[in-house]
């Protein structure tokens, strides 16, 4: 069957009555417990993570107050990604999100690709989340005794069991992480705006312009680190797609889903941007250090007690978060896939709460790799699966405006129509962020030690994902003949 015809039938199907049953067979069977603030909220913890609370101190070392020049490039970029895709949800709400806009405008080969290259992103990073969240938790000294690998499987059954139990208990899980990350982000910045404005010497420094001035300028180290930080900056962003997979279960994605793209921009803004340019007005950049939260190290130079122990919970909270997310989402990314017949059978199971349980334990299965990789690597494993996520994350975001490019398309032919709610100045806006995304993968190329390593890792996942096709392709086949066959009816 061509893929013309497919196209064609599904073109059709998505003018139908809406009582029909969706397009996207991996949609049915999810309740809509999701509220509005849920989706708000993951949208928050999606913009705001570990990228900000731990790496801008590496970061504002590295590449000085530039580095919120950085954050508001990738910001803006990373806003027209959700923009893309806020539109694909408004035309079509579906859990599978991205993987089931690329089955329908790139074909099956795409949404095979997208599925796994998210799959790969969320895995790793998952790993990357229960290592992390071993590490914080080791600061504390009734920890230590514990074996890093033994708190890493601690961390990932009490996600588990949370993400099992019902959606609306990962939408409150995730709203209240995001309250406290925001809280205390707001707290800091009222502390640093205090400081600015009483003059009050952080470490011995009076605050203000002249930390930025009289230490190297804006670019205190040049162009190239900055240009170099930049695949960590969009690595920080990692997780806003979240809002397109949450849309599927929300009763009126219509209105919350606008909602929640739009006011990612200002808080990307506000809390990015505006926090690092604090930082960078109360110490020089080189007081700053990767080994420890920038917020941290202005609060202790101030002689705030205790400030060790509320970050490093906060982080903590960061972490647990991100784990959470990304078993929710691979949950019902792995589902949209296997209802297509490109995932494993097992992955389209659904428990009584109708939670995808099979991609979530697959997602899992992955995780505890990780907690082999403490026990045998604890030094290296945060930073070995943390480069490979970075390929997953941006190959994703390509996806999602390739297929918004031939979404456009397709509705200025008259096949679709577009929502009044839109990503402007197509396709300028997704070639310009195409080319961006790969210009920060090639990027990685002048980090030797890691990045280049990284990039060296492309040829092997693309003989896997060659390798794979060839062993789903006959049942994708066969289930896409299915399903034309009862759109056609």
């Amino acid at each position: 069957m061509s893929k013309e015809a497919v196209d064609t039938a599904q073109a059709v199907a998505t003018r139908t009555d809406a009582d029909r049953s969706p397009v996207d067979a991996g949609d049915a069977g999810y309740s809509k417990d999701l509220k509005a603030r849920h989706v708000n909220m993951i949208a928050i913890g999606g913009a705001i993570g570990t990228g900000l609370f731990l790496g801008a101190g590496g970061r504002l070392h590295n590449a000085g107050p530039a580095l919120a020049l950085a954050y508001l490039v990738c910001g803006v970029f990373a806003f027209f990604v959700v923009r893309a895709l806020g539109e694909l949800v408004l035309y079509r709400p579906s859990s599978g999100s991205f993987v089931s806009y690329a089955r329908e405008f790139l074909g099956e080969k795409g949404a095979y690709v997208a599925g796994w290259m998210y799959f790969l992103n969320w895995s790793t990073t998952g790993i990357a989340d229960i290592t992390a969240i071993a590490l914080y938790t080791h600061y504390w000294s009734m920890f230590t005794s514990i074996p890093q690998w033994t708190l890493a499987l601690i961390a990932l059954a009490v996600v588990l069991a949370v993400n099992l139990i019902s959606v609306k208990i990962f939408g409150e899980m995730e709203f209240w992480f995001a309250i406290i990350k925001v809280a205390t982000l707001v707290g800091f910045m009222l502390v640093g705006i205090f400081l600015l404005a009483t003059q009050h010497k952080v470490d011995g420094h009076i605050p203000g312009p002249s930390m930025i001035t009289d230490h190297g300028g804006v670019f205190p180290h040049g162009l190239m680190p900055v240009v170099l930080v930049m695949q960590g900056v969009i690595f920080a962003y990692a997780a806003l797609e979240l809002v397109g997979v949450a849309a599927g279960e929300t009763a009126e994605p219509e209105k919350v889903v606008p909602r929640a793209v739009n006011s990612i921009m200002w808080r990307v803004g506000l809390f990015y941007v505006g926090s690092v340019v604090l930082l960078a007005l109360l110490l020089p950049g080189s007081v700053y250090s990767a080994d420890e939260s920038p917020f941290v190290t202005v609060l202790s130079k101030i002689g705030v007690s205790g400030a060790g122990d509320v970050m490093n919970l906060v982080v903590l909270t960061a972490a647990m978060s991100s784990l959470n997310s990304g078993l929710y989402s691979t949950g019902r990314i792995l589902r949209s896939m296997a209802m297509a017949g490109s995932a494993p059978k097992f992955t389209a199971r659904m428990n009584r709460s109708q939670v995808p349980y099979g991609g979530i334990l697959l997602t899992c299965a992955v995780c505890v790799l990780g907690v082999g990789l403490n026990y045998l690597m604890p030094a290296q494993a945060f930073e070995i699966v943390l480069n490979v996520a970075s390929l997953g994350i941006i190959s994703t975001w390509v996806i999602i405006m390739l297929c918004h490019l031939i979404f456009v398309r397709r509705a200025k032919a008259g096949l679709v129509e577009r929502p009044s709610f839109r990503l402007r100045f197509s396709p300028a806006t997704e070639i310009a962020t195409i080319a961006f995304l790969l210009a920060c993968l090639g990027m990685m190329w002048n980090d030797p030690e890691v990045g280049r390593k990284t990039l060296l890792l492309i040829p092997v996942i693309a003989a896997l994902l060659v390798a794979g096709w060839f062993g789903v392709r006959r049942r994708v086949s066969r289930t896409t003949d299915n399903e034309l066959a009862q759109l056609t009816k």
